[in-house]
């Protein structure tokens, strides 16, 4: 089982889409029994994920409670992708981890996941808080998103400061640019400054996604976008076998 967080400082970037999006290529391209586990209070990708209405306050119950986090776990609209929702009661988490003083208990839950799936992919809150300090050292890869803009490019600039100032390992970071568009000068200096990084375009589908409550790839396969998460997945794949 390999963890794949979607992590940025900075909200507003496409964390979200990046969750469902590559949640949806682990379980359709590679076939893998993939699980989103949805930690943003905001509960974005619970909202176009969720197959039903979803119980209320009980999200955090797997971090303060002696809960089986399988009996909290739903099917979602996605064949091959379950669902671990978010709801409000994420937004005391940061308290309830500053409390309980245990650094390992994300990684102590996903470790008893791994019995259930291949991948399990974060879609993690905004901030550097304790919920993202658990975060990026339970992950086995950090996907960050990044806008081609200059205050983007500075929360990149501050999570990797952070993490080289931890103690012990921490899951590499895989850069990757978001909401790009070629016709703004300053994209395309971006683009040219980090040719290696991979990239996902605007794209009008992303904005349908909360509308069709869906995947880019389940109704607009062959769009620029769908085909970037592909390859951006693809690649991912490589990554966690060169890493295993």
């Amino acid at each position: 089982m390999a963890t794949v967080a979607i992590y940025s400082l900075k909200g507003g970037v496409g964390k979200t889409t990046f969750s469902i999006n590559l949640a949806w290529a682990a379980a359709t391209i590679s076939k893998r029994r993939t699980l989103l586990w949805d930690l943003d209070p905001q509960a974005a990708s619970t909202y176009i994920m969720a197959d039903g209405p979803m119980p209320q306050g009980e999200a955090q119950a797997i971090f303060a409670r002696n809960v089986d986090a399988m009996s909290l776990v739903r099917p979602s609209n996605v064949a091959g992708v379950d669902l671990l929702a978010a709801d409000t009661s994420l937004r005391g988490l940061d308290h309830f981890f500053f409390e309980l003083g245990k650094k390992k208990r994300l990684a102590k839950l996903l470790g008893g996941l791994s019995k259930h799936y291949d991948r399990i992919i974060l879609d993690c809150p905004p901030g550097l808080t304790q919920t993202s300090e658990q975060v990026l050292h339970a992950a086995d890869l950090v996907i960050v998103p990044v806008i081609p803009a200059p205050l983007s490019q500075r929360a990149l600039v501050e999570v990797v400061h952070f993490l080289d100032r931890q103690k012990g390992k921490h899951a590499p970071i895989l850069p990757v640019y978001s909401m790009v568009d070629r016709r703004r000068s300053l994209h395309r200096a971006a683009l040219d400054e980090k040719a290696d990084w991979p990239v996902i375009p605007m794209a009008s589908a992303i904005e349908q996604m909360s509308v069709r409550k869906a995947p880019i790839g389940t109704f607009e396969p062959h769009c620029p976008a769908a085909k970037a998460f592909t390859k951006l997945w693809t690649g991912i794949e490589r990554k966690l076998r060169t890493q295993a």
